[in-house]
Parts: structure tokens; C-alpha cells; sequence
């Protein structure tokens, strides 16, 4: 073998297996990191997991939501795959002169094919560099190391195309048109002697070797450990209902020292590995915050740097913990607090743990205005291509602050008291819960307790939530829905006084406590009446009682006003006639749409009735922004930046609507502050779904009464 040839295997052979192991050391130190949480139940359903690997990991259905961004990652992201074959082909090419990857007679299709591919990645590079740094999308970060992984990538395609054009010059080749672009540079620089082709083969081919290396190296320690993490997260994403919260089990050893008992999330490895997987699995693309209502209204939080905060806090308590460097190479790295932290921990432990414990991840990592600027309602989550899951680490953040800590704003505190008193934010008298039927004395509202008396049975209990009962507004939507279900012939039933609060806002507010009493009270309630089917007007009961109260024991049919409103219309119980001549734009709820997928029957409903207009705004369906209510911020007063409800407001008024519609009393309520701050309260008006369709129906029937 020739001796420059021999050295030139030497240094690869030491250079590949030393990044090798890096890059092996890394992966295992993350995972060492991930393992300090707790552990997570895993349900076996590979079949289905693996499914949405192909959907979400192959089919990269969520980044194409964003098409131009979309774009640019599946060109990168299948280019990279394939062009790593050209990779080896251009690595043997330097380790075995003069020859190339044994495919005989398909090679010159394939490197007619590896060019074009290197040529569409070399788009998507510039592509992706102008969006970021010409066109400067707000949510993406800039600097040099946002921008490194294109350096990267472009150093990698562009050393292939020059290495393979000095090689055709080298070995002595012809120009071929199944290598157009290394023939072209073959061609451009023919005048160059072998030996000099040979060099500069040489050049690019370490160039394009050591990149190639030290991008493996970089990925697992930087945000690109997405592309380790994303798919092992989306396999393992939860499959139960989108945002469903994990019940705390609140039984105590009597052997536990007071001091030692807590509820929540105060440190960083009381999160599950699996919430813990989600940290290294962010790409930092600034989806999440970019639809974020609280971002976007100028709140501090912001979804993706909690996601990265968090990170970057578990990564240095992880190498005080553990002792294993954060950052490798650590000579390279010595300098950092990772690896100081993991160096005094294989000394000392106790001091490292020490360090990193003044640091506390609320208040120092993580602020409690971030925490209690969260609405819930998942935008960030439907958002982000990887599958991560922000809002139950802020609600066990907010657990660990109200039910540990006992820290919470004094207008949600007040709320949460005045539901654990009476049932309802607002501490009205329990005994006035059913006095909403006084409205109208023609409508049939039967209590569970009235109908037992008279022999009678119920399809439907219909949970009129504390809104329906105490709120004036909300009361009109209970009430015209009432009506509705008297005109289709529905038996149902409501709890009266007997109806507690469905414990929505202190579970979202995070006081379980509280919300497992009102569960615990709520179904001894709907097992006493045999309760069976259970149809609301409000999103969060809606949901709650779906999808988080089979966890304590009861399971029933659940259905929202607006949903049955379409069935019953799709079979003719309910007609309407009378034309609502309006141009309607709806406003879809966050518990109903994100959480329950539940879309189409509201606009179901408004298009069958006669003269209504229906027009979307361009934030609509799972895109939909959030009114500012859920979370329990109805109940709390917004302090920094702008009302959500009023940009939300702001959307529906493009569309120039005479009506803004909703299926959420919260929603409604937020939605009607909003036209009245800005002014228009007297030419678009708000109305729930059943208030539209009972006023196209019982207005016909006053007409023909009045003839």
C-alpha cells in the first residue's frame, strides 16, 4: 500500500472511532440525565407507536402545517438521508483511489441521483439561511450557532460536489452527464495537473470527513439532539386524550416526615422521563411561541424557552448528580458549568449537588409569571412537529407553587375558596344554583329530584355548569338550549343545588386537592341517579368529565350541547325556518377543538340555518387562538402586556362579521368584553350556538302564534 495512503487510513481510523466514541459517550450521558426522573408506565402498543413514527416522523405532518418551513425541513431531512450514501461513496473514494461504491452498472444513475439530491439540500441551506437571517423570522433564533448546522450541512454538499469534480480530474476521467456538476468543475479547472487534483481531492475530502464527524458529535449536545430524541419521543408520546392530566395520589405514609411531603413539580427530576424526553427533543423552532396567546400578547412566557430553560437547568443538574460531562470533548468544554459541576461531583459530591440546589427551578429557572400567564389551551402543543408536551409541566409547576408552597395570585385564590365553599367562583349562595329556570316559566327544567318524585325517568342530566347557573349571559344559552331539547322531545334532567363546581379551574389552577374532592362529591352525585349520559354547554366539564374522570372510577356518555344540537337537526327533531340573516364567524374553544377534536358540528349547526353566513377567520380550527380564559385566568386579572380576548377580538373583526359566534360560555363572555373595548358592541354582536339556532326556531313559531 502506498505510505500516503497508509497514513491517510491511519488518521481515519483514529479520527472516525474517536468521534464514534464522543458521540456514544454523549448519548449515554443524556440519557443518564433522563433517567433521574421518574419513571412512566409504558402501554405496549407498538403497532400503533410505529404508525405514528410514519405519520409524524416520515410523514412530517405537523412541520407542513407551515408549508414554506415544511418545505425546507423535508428537503433536508430526506436529502440528508439519502445523501449519506453519496457520503460513503465519496469517503471510499479517499480511502480506495480510482474506485467507487460496487453497485456496476446502476453507478451512474445513482450519482446522477446523489447530485441531485446534494443540489436540493444546497437550496434548502440558502433557503433556510434567508428565512432566518434576511427575512428574520421572529420566532427564529439568529447568531452563529442558530445558524451552524447550515454551516454544517453546506460545508458537507458543497466538499462532495468539488472532491468528485477534482477526482474526474485526478483518475484522468471524461466529463459525463451523470455527474453534470463535478464535470462542470472538472471542466472549469482542467487545467489543473493530477497531482494537484489530487491534493485538493484530498483537501475537500477531509474538509467534508471532519465535518461530517464533528456534526455527529455537535447533534446529541445541541438542539439538533432532536434528531435522536424527536422520534423515540413521538414513539412514546402519550395515547390517551390530548392534555389529560395525571391524578396525584395524595395517600401518605405516616412514616414521612412532614418535611418531606410535596405535590407537584419543585425540582426538575420530579418530572417523568418521558416529560423529561421532551426537553432534548425540542428543535427550538419557535412554533409553540408563535401561536402562544400569551406571547403574542406580550406576556412573558414563552413556550419554547420554558422547554429550554428547563433543559439547560436538568443538563447541569444532571452532571452534578451523575458526574458525567454535559459537553464533550471536555478539554474543549473545561471551562463550562456542566462540566465543572460533574468535575467537583467525582470529587465532591455533596458540593456540586450543593451548587446546583440554590438554583430553584421556580424562581430562578422558571418565573411564577410565566407559569400563571399559561392559558392551557394547547396551541403550543398542536404546533409543535415533535410532539412535546408544555402544558402539564406548568400545571405541575403550578401544583408544586399552590399546594406545597401555598403561592397563588389573591383574585384565584378568592375563586378557588368560593368554589370549595359554594360550588361556584363567585361564593353565590349554592341554594340559588337552579333559580336560572325562573327565566322562563313556559320551558320544562326538571330536577333529578323532581322527576324521581313523579315517577319519571331522564335521558340526558344536563350540567349547566356555574356559568349557566350564576352568569346572566351564560344563563340565556342554558336556558335556549333547555328550550331546544323541550322542542326536539328530549328527557333530561338537571342536578339543581345538588350540582357542584366540575372542579375544571382548581385542577387547571393547580389545587388537585380541590379538584379530587369535587370529582369524589360529583360522581357519588352521578351514580346516586344513575347517570348515564351527560350533555353541557361548557368545554372544560365537557372534557373533564370525558376524559379525567374515568381515572377516579366513572365513565359515562359525554356530549356537548352542540354536538347533539347537530344530530338533532340531521334528523329532523329540531327545523329551523326563521332566516338569522348575519355574517358569522366562529370561535372555536380550546377544550372542545384542541383537547376533543370537535370542529365541525358548531359549524354543522350554523349552516343549516337559514340566511346565516358563515365566514372563518384566518386562525381557525386546531389553529384557533385561545379567548384568554382557560387555565383559570377567567378569574384573574392580566397584568402585563395586552388582553388576550381583545386580540382574539381583533381576528374575528377582519373577517368583518355582523356576529362572532362560540360553543363556550368563557369564551363568549371574553369575546363580548372584547367588542365592547373595542367599541363595536353595537354592530357585530355575540352568540352561543344554541342561542343562533333557538332564535331561528322560536322566532318562526312566535310568528305564527302572533297570525
Amino acid at each position: 500500500m502506498d505510505p500516503l495512503l497508509l497514513v491517510n487510513w491511519l488518521f481515519f481510523l483514529g479520527i472516525t472511532i474517536y468521534a464514534l466514541y464522543l458521540f456514544a459517550r454523549i448519548v449515554q450521558t443524556r440519557i443518564a440525565y433522563i433517567r433521574m426522573g421518574k419513571k412512566f408506565e409504558f402501554d405496549g402498543k407498538i403497532k400503533r407507536r410505529l404508525q405514528k413514527i410514519g405519520i409524524y416522523v416520515f410523514g412530517q405532518k405537523k412541520l407542513l402545517k407551515d408549508k414554506k418551513s415544511g418545505a425546507i425541513h423535508v428537503m433536508m431531512f430526506y436529502g440528508f438521508i439519502l445523501v449519506q450514501f453519496g457520503a460513503i461513496d465519496f469517503i471510499w473514494k479517499g480511502l480506495a483511489p480510482d474506485s467507487h461504491l460496487p453497485l456496476g452498472p446502476l453507478y451512474p444513475a445513482f450519482t446522477f441521483f446523489q447530485e441531485l439530491v446534494t443540489l436540493t439540500i444546497i437550496v434548502a441551506v440558502v433557503w433556510a439561511f434567508y428565512r432566518r437571517y434576511i427575512e428574520k423570522l421572529v420566532r427564529l433564533k439568529r447568531g452563529w450557532k442558530a445558524g451552524l448546522v447550515l454551516i454544517f450541512i453546506g460545508t458537507l454538499m458543497v466538499t462532495v460536489l468539488a472532491g468528485n469534480g477534482m477526482n474526474i480530474i485526478w483518475h484522468g476521467h471524461e466529463a459525463s452527464v451523470w455527474e453534470p456538476v463535478a464535470s462542470a468543475i472538472a471542466l472549469g479547472f482542467g487545467w489543473l495537473p493530477e497531482t494537484a487534483a489530487a491534493a485538493v481531492f484530498f483537501v475537500m475530502w477531509w474538509i467534508h470527513l471532519i465535518t461530517l464527524l464533528s456534526f455527529l458529535v455537535y447533534v446529541p449536545q445541541s438542539k439538533h439532539a432532536h434528531l435522536i430524541a424527536a422520534p423515540v419521543n413521538v414513539f412514546l408520546s402519550r395515547e390517551d386524550a390530548p392534555g389529560k392530566l395525571k391524578p396525584i395520589n395524595f395517600d401518605i405514609d405516616d412514616e414521612t416526615d412532614e418535611e418531606d411531603v410535596s405535590f407537584g413539580v419543585g425540582k426538575v427530576e420530579e418530572f417523568n422521563q418521558l416529560q423529561m424526553i421532551d426537553l432534548y427533543a425540542c428543535v427550538e423552532c419557535g412554533r409553540c411561541t408563535n401561536v402562544c396567546p400569551a406571547s403574542v400578547s406580550g406576556k412573558m412566557l414563552s413556550p419554547m424557552d420554558l422547554l429550554v430553560k428547563i433543559r439547560d437547568h436538568l443538563t447541569e443538574k444532571g452532571a452534578a448528580v451523575t458526574g458525567r460531562e454535559a459537553w464533550v470533548p471536555s478539554y474543549a468544554f473545561s471551562g463550562t458549568e456542566g462540566n465543572m459541576l460533574a468535575s467537583m461531583a467525582r470529587n465532591e459530591q455533596n458540593d456540586a449537588v450543593d451548587r446546583v440546589n440554590e438554583t430553584n427551578l421556580i424562581g430562578d429557572v422558571i418565573t411564577e409569571e410565566e407559569l400563571w400567564a399559561c392559558t392551557t389551551c394547547r396551541n403550543c402543543e398542536d404546533a409543535c412537529p415533535v410532539m412535546n408536551e408544555h402544558v402539564d409541566k406548568i400545571i405541575d409547576l403550578r401544583r408544586y407553587l399552590v399546594m406545597t408552597e401555598g403561592k397563588m395570585d389573591q383574585d384565584g385564590q378568592r375563586a378557588l375558596m368560593n368554589i370549595e365553599r359554594q360550588g361556584n367562583p363567585w361564593g353565590l349562595s349554592k341554594k340559588e344554583r337552579e333559580n336560572w329556570r325562573d327565566l322562563d316559566e313556559e320551558a320544562y327544567i326538571p330536577t333529578v329530584k323532581e322527576l324521581k318524585k313523579e315517577g319519571e325517568e331522564f335521558e340526558y342530566l344536563f350540567w349547566v355548569s356555574s356559568m349557566g347557573s350564576y352568569d346572566n349571559r351564560s344563563q340565556k344559552i342554558a336556558m335556549d338550549f333547555a328550550k331546544l331539547m323541550n322542542k326536539a322531545g328530549i328527557k333530561f334532567a338537571i342536578l339543581g343545588n345538588k350540582e357542584q363546581n366540575s372542579g375544571d379551574t382548581a385542577r387547571r389552577m393547580g389545587n388537585e386537592f380541590l379538584f379530587q374532592e369535587l370529582a369524589e362529591k360529583n360522581i357519588k352525585e352521578f351514580e346516586k341517579n344513575d347517570v348515564k349520559k351527560i350533555v353541557t354547554i361548557d368545554p372544560h366539564a365537557y372534557n373533564i368529565f370525558k376524559n379525567e374522570y374515568p381515572d377516579f372510577g366513572f365513565e359515562a356518555e359525554v356530549y356537548h350541547h352542540t354536538e347533539l344540537l347537530a344530530e338533532w337537526l340531521e334528523e329532523g327533531r329540531l327545523k329551523p325556518e326563521a332566516p338569522v340573516n348575519e355574517r358569522i364567524t366562529y370561535h372555536d374553544s380550546c377544550y372542545l377543538g384542541r383537547y376533543n377534536e370537535v370542529y365541525e358540528p358548531p359549524r354543522e349547526v350554523l349552516e343549516m340555518i337559514p340566511g346565516v353566513e358563515v365566514v372563518e377567520m384566518q386562525r381557525n380550527r386546531s389553529n384557533g387562538m385561545c379567548c384568554g380564559a382557560g387555565g383559570g385566568m377567567m378569574w384573574m386579572e392580566e397584568k402585563t402586556g395586552n388582553r388576550v380576548n381583545e386580540a382574539r377580538t381583533e381576528q374575528a373583526l377582519e373577517v368583518e362579521p355582523t356576529m362572532i359566534s362560540s360553543g363556550c360560555p368563557f369564551c363568549l363572555t371574553m369575546l363580548s368584553d372584547g367588542t365592547k373595548a373595542k367599541e363595536v358592541e353595537e354592530t357585530v354582536s355575540t352568540m352561543d350556538i344554541a342561542e343562533i339556532l333557538a332564535k331561528s326556531i322560536f322566532e318562526k313559531d312566535k310568528a305564527g302564534a302572533s297570525a
